[in-house]
């Protein structure tokens, strides 16, 4: 068996060259240029792109490749971040975890961004559930909502879990079990025990894709129609490539 390529990350952030790395198969092209754009990742003609955040930026280059190419759409969720302080010496001065944890359904957040791409039938997403380290370093008054700390970068600790999504289908998968078969997004939020703004995210996306409808109103909120429960809840495989 052959080395994997290698993989430039020069002026790249951590976190985008870390997951590059864990990406790259043996025989995948990097950097490759095509149709005026570099793409992260070429294999046997499948574009592969990475995207930690900021699916908006992406959106012109997504819609110029996918009229003549397949993509894949890779993107990070932290389901565990740890929070490393650094001293004026760029040492560890500490290291707690975040109470915060990511799940599948913060992808809508992103996805809310490119609402005419998400059903083209050669986009794929891949969402990558991680354990990162989110480093931070003291800079005064310049952050003054986290005490003068701000974020350095995000640093790979270990991809944990995977989630392809190939078909609406598999974003249909996502809607709790529990939400009822008519629902506003106040349900949804209930459900997902998320706030009210992503529920109003993946409201519209899953719409847009055709796997809910709107049927009614509820005084001034909408009431979406939900599919009826499926055998399969989507493909999901444990951290394999």
């Amino acid at each position: 068996m052959g080395a994997r390529p290698h993989v430039g990350t020069l002026g790249e952030k951590p976190l985008h060259a870390a997951l590059k790395r864990w990406y790259a198969r043996e025989g995948d092209r990097v950097e490759e240029p095509v149709d005026g754009f570099v793409i992260d990742l070429v294999r046997d003609g499948l574009l592969i792109e990475i995207q930690t955040r900021g699916f908006s930026a992406l959106k012109r280059k997504l819609a110029a490749l996918l009229e003549s190419h397949a993509v894949r759409l890779v993107h990070p969720i932290a389901v565990e971040r740890w929070i490393v302080k650094l001293d004026a010496a760029g040492r560890t001065a500490s290291r707690r975890r975040s109470p915060k944890r990511g799940a599948v359904v913060d992808l809508f957040g992103e996805l809310v961004s490119i609402p005419e791409l998400i059903a083209h039938p050669d986009l794929t997403l891949e969402v990558l559930l991680i354990r990162e380290d989110e480093v931070r370093r003291f800079e005064g008054t310049k952050a003054w909502r986290r005490k003068g700390w701000v974020v350095q970068e995000r640093r790979l600790v270990e991809v944990v879990d995977r989630l392809v999504v190939d078909s609406p289908q598999v974003l249909a998968s996502l809607l709790p079990r529990d939400v009822p078969q008519e629902f506003t997004t106040a349900d949804l939020a209930r459900a997902l025990g998320r706030d009210r703004r992503l529920a109003q995210q993946m409201a519209y996306c899953l719409r847009r894709v055709g796997v809910i409808r709107e049927v009614a109103r509820d005084g001034n909120a909408l009431v979406y129609g939900r599919p009826e429960p499926a055998a399969d809840r989507g493909s999901r495989a444990v951290a394999s490539r």
